[in-house]
Parts: structure tokens; sequence; C-alpha cells
């Protein structure tokens, strides 16, 4: 049987860990899935096309953004509703999320593949990356419907507070991708397009694999066939609280690919050290990602439950853990990022690792503030405030991030360190917005308790 965790009830550190954990797990996985294309290409073919495997990569990680946000939607609602204790209406907010997602994955498919080249060509990729690039792209995008179907299921599991069913297939992924690459890159030679090739078959492998544990499950709530309809009542509330998020993912994605834009116009040398730097970035901003998604399940049962002081208390450990990690890990990687370079680029090409590694410096010290953001993010979400979730990213990225990225790209001479420094230097400014943010709410929450106490003292 399917375990359900209650969070608005007992310990709160101890289940939050555990219910992190597997999601931490499942997030270095998926990390895994995209750095091993560009570990296997970076042993085995050109810094071409690492260049080509790393912008490809960015503007498919905007699909996936876009599914994910939207996915929250639906964790927050389900994990609401269980809060609640209304276990008929969480198996209609799934059958409505499926038939939602269905439709945006058959419209993503169309736009991505129609659109691979112009996006290639804005990017200002390097000449001589363009065609494996556009390859790489149109290849994944035929993929999309396994994205969104894996993301569904990821997203409906949170909810219910289980994260150990999208761990096992994530891990089953992983597996086939880096079989997959070995064998279609190392061995067939096939380059970039190979490893696009190993990326979609691991996803839609680990599609069927979910969806064959799911079979042999009792769900703990009620869900039947006949759920699975286009009810625009319940998809439009996921996409009310999705969409927000999904839009500041895809906006923050794109400051991200405006940055990558800029990067490109530095040279190949410099596009593949940046793009291995960003795959590394993955795995570093692993916990704090792992604590905003459990973050947002947690808040959201407790949110349902009335129980909005442990919620707080929840945001309070999951900041103290995060932080902790992020020291170590931050540490490690501003003193050693050569090392961790080194992991994707064999030694023939040490202009690429030192490009890496200096870009890198500056995530390291971003480690210290998204273990605030991340947690921050992840219980706004929670309590169902994801427009303010969006407005906060969008300042982040176009506010901060990419302006500063600009300026620092036309200095002479020019340091990758000092273009990576945007992404803290947004870091901090999302942080003081959360924070005023939070003290509004907090604010607003003690005057309706005293409102309602006067009522009824009345």
């Amino acid at each position: 049987m399917i375990r359900e965790q209650n969070f608005s009830k007992g310990p709160i550190f101890g289940p939050l860990v555990r219910f992190a954990l597997p999601i931490l797990l499942a997030l270095f996985l998926q990390a895994m899935y995209g750095a091993v294309d560009m570990m296997v290409v970076g042993q085995f073919a050109t810094a071409a096309d690492v260049s080509a495997v790393s912008t490809a990569s960015w503007l498919m990680h905007l699909v996936t953004s876009l599914v994910v946000g939207i996915a929250v939607g639906t964790t927050v609602l389900l994990g609401q509703k269980l809060g609640e204790g209304n276990a008929e209406e969480s198996g209609k907010i799934i059958g409505a999320s499926i038939a939602l997602f269905a439709i945006l994955g058959a419209l993503l498919t169309v736009v991505m593949e129609f659109l691979a080249v112009p996006l290639v060509t804005v990017m200002q990729t390097p000449p001589e990356a363009v065609d494996a690039a556009v390859d790489y792209m149109r290849i994944c995008s035929a993929g999309t419907l396994f994205i969104v179907a894996y993301n569904v299921l990821g997203s409906v599991f949170r909810g219910i507070g289980n994260s150990r069913i999208p761990l096992m297939a994530v891990a089953f992924a992983c597996v086939f991708n880096i079989l997959g690459d070995y064998l279609l890159v190392g061995v067939f030679k096939m380059a970039a397009a190979g490893a696009a090739i190993a990326t979609v078959a691991a996803q839609a492998l680990s599609v069927l694999f979910s969806f064959l544990i799911i079979r042999r499950q009792k769900l703990p709530f009620a869900f039947k066939k006949s759920d699975i309809k286009a009810d625009p009542a319940r998809m439009g509330a996921v996409l009310r609280l999705g969409f927000p998020i999904a839009l500041q993912d895809v906006l923050v994605g794109i400051s991200f690919l405006a940055i990558t834009a800029i990067v490109n116009t530095l040279g190949v040398i410099v596009s593949a050290g940046v793009g291995i730097a960003e795959k590394l970035c993955g795995f570093i901003m692993l916990v704090p990602s792992a604590f905003s998604q459990a973050m947002s399940a947690f808040v959201a049962q407790n949110i349902g439950a009335k129980e909005p002081r442990r919620a707080k208390r929840g945001l309070v450990y999951g900041i103290a853990a995060s932080l902790a990690v992020g020291i170590v890990i931050g540490y490690f990687a501003f003193f050693h990022g050569d090392l961790l370079a080194g992991i994707f680029v064999s030694g023939k090409d040490p202009a690429v690792i030192a490009a890496a590694a200096e870009y890198l410096k500056a995530y390291a010290i971003d480690c210290l503030f998204t273990s605030f953001l991340f947690c921050l993010i992840g219980y706004f979400n929670g309590c169902g405030k994801t427009t303010f979730v969006m407005v906060q990213g969008i300042i982040g990225a176009f506010g901060v991030r990419v302006p500063v990225s600009f300026l620092m790209s036309r200095r002479v001479p020019v340091s990758l360190f000092h273009i990576g420094l945007a992404t803290p230097c947004s870091s901090i400014v999302q942080i003081l917005l959360c924070g005023v943010y939070f003290l509004l709410l907090a604010r607003a929450a003690r005057q309706d308790t005293w409102g309602m106490e006067n009522s009824e003292s009345v």
C-alpha cells in the first residue's frame, strides 16, 4: 500500500527530513540524468558538442520548468484537500490534472519541434555547435509527453506525503540513461544526438515503470477512471495555483538563457565551461531544492488542517538543515571547483575546466542564500501565495540577474566569476522581498485574530 504522510500531527523535524530525503535523492538522480549527457559527451566528443548540449539543455529546461511549476498546483491543492480530510475531492483533482497535462504535453511537443531552429539561433550558439544543438533539442522535444507524465505522477505522490515512488521512477530512468549514453555516445560515437536519444528512451521507460508500480498499490484516496476528464473548475483551480509558479520558473529560466546567450558570445571554450558549471550547479542546489518541494507539501497540509504555527516551525527547521549542508557544499565548490569540473571534461581541455571553476565560485556563494530563499518559496507555495512567488522571481531574474550579468560581461578583462555573481545578488534581493512579505502576512494574521476575538467578546 502507498503510505500517506500526515504532516499536521506529531513531531516536525524528523518527518520533514525523512520526507525531504527521497526528494533529495530523486533530484540528485534527475541532476545526474542531465549531467551524464554532458559528462559522456565531454569525454567522447568535442567542446562544440558540449556547448550544444549545454545550450539545448537550457532550452528543454524551460519546458520542464513550465510543467513542474503547474504541477505544484496539483501538489498544493491535493495536500490541502487531504489536510481537510476530503478524500473524494482529492481523486477528482487528480483526474482533472491528468486531463490538463495531457493537453499541455501535446501542445508543448508541437511548439518545441517547430521552434527548435529559431530558439537555438536566438541563443547565440557558437556556429560550430548549432547543428548539434538543434538535433539534441528536436529529439528531446519528442519526449515531452514523458516529461509531463513523470512530473504529474510526482506531484500527486508528493501531495499525499509519499516521496518514495518518484524516487524509484527517476532512479530507474537514470540507470537507463547512463547505459544509453555510454552505448550511443561512447560506442557508436553519436555525440549530442546519441545523448538526446538515450534521454528520451529513459524517460519513456521511467513512466512505464511508474505505472506498473501504481497498478499494484492501493491509493489512500478515492480515484476512478471516470475522474479523468477535462473539468474546467478543477483544472482552473490547479492552474490558478500552478501557473504563477510556472510563469516565474519559465521567466527565471529565460533569464538564465539570456546569461547563456551573453556567455556564448565569448567563444566556445567559455560557453562549454559555463555549461559545465551550470550542470554542477544542479547538484550544488539539491538540498535547498529538496526542502523547497518538501516545504510545499508540509505547509499545504498544515494550512488545510488549520495549523499555521506548525507550518512556520517547519520553515525554520527546513532553513536550518539546508543552511548547515549549504555551508559545507559551498566551501568545496569555491575552493575545489576545478576537481568537480574535471569530472565532466577530459584532461585535454584545461581551459574549459578553468572557465567552469571560475564561474562556479559565484554559485558557491549562492549556496548560503538559497538555503533561505528556496525554503521561503516552498512555504509561500504551500500557503497558496503563488502570485507573490511569481513576482519576486521575476524581479530577481530581470531586475537583477540579467542586468548584472550583462554589465559584468562588458567589463575588460571579462571575469566569469563577476558574471556569475549576478545569481547571488538576485538571491539577496529575493530574500529581502520574501522577508517583507512574510512579515506582512504575519501582521495580517494577527489583525484577523484580534478582530475575531473582539467580535466573540461582543
